[in-house]
């Protein structure tokens, strides 16, 4: 997968301190790199043409192989259908909804297949920066201490920024499939889902993501 071609549709990162809300069917696709699929762009930090973080939904509807990003650690993760098979330098890997994400090397020569039908999939790219991605656990702390934060949603629901005190300093309202950003990471992030767990398909309420960049590592 790659970098939209053009500027169409494109989100830019937020501005420091504010919260930036990114819904994805409000951002146009674009064709990867090499032609093979579609992907739309959420977030491109701190600019699209040299990006240390990169927040994207791809849409794989037929076998394909993924774009190489040599220096670029990937995570991965399926939003919608019934998943992916992946082979990434020759060893196998079956992704369906629910399943943890993956993190691989971009620079791997990698074949995606769809299991059965489109799908579209998460994924969080660090180039220079240390990151992670997890399914959203409401009674697991998050982010990583000093990490710019952010959340990808499956459902509806609310979030909120609390303190060391666990106090709400700030709170909203989310979309499904939609990415909310913190330039600057609260002490702790929460979110709930809007409907009852036993309303929800299987699979996560939404996924967390952290970036560090070299220049906001602690020595």
């Amino acid at each position: 997968m790659s970098t939209p071609a053009s500027g169409a549709g494109r989100a830019a990162a937020s501005t420091a301190g504010a919260p930036r809300v990114v819904a994805l069917d409000d951002i146009a696709p674009q064709p990867w790199r090499n032609g093979a699929g579609r992907t739309r762009e959420l977030l491109a930090w701190p600019d699209a043409a040299a990006w240390q973080v990169r927040v994207s939904v791809a849409e794989i509807d037929r076998p394909a192989p993924f774009s190489s990003f040599a220096g670029v650690e990937r995570w991965f993760a399926v939003v919608d259908g019934e998943g992916v098979e992946l082979d990434i330098d020759g060893t196998p890997h079956r992704l369906v909804p629910g399943s943890a994400p993956l993190r691989f090397d971009g620079e791997a020569a990698i074949a995606c297949r769809p299991i059965e039908g489109p799908t579209r999939d998460l994924n969080l790219m660090l180039r220079g920066a240390a990151g992670a991605m997890r399914p959203v656990d409401p009674g697991v702390p998050w982010p990583p201490e000093g990490a710019r934060c952010g959340l990808f949603t499956a459902v509806a629901g609310r979030w909120s920024a609390l303190d060391d005190h666990g106090r709400a300093e700030r709170i909203g309202d989310l979309p499904p499939r939609a990415l909310l950003w913190l330039e600057r990471a609260p002490a702790r992030l929460r979110f709930d889902a809007a409907s009852s767990r036993s309303d929800i398909a299987a699979g996560p309420i939404g996924w967390w993501l952290a970036a560090t960049p070299p220049e906001d590592a602690r020595p």
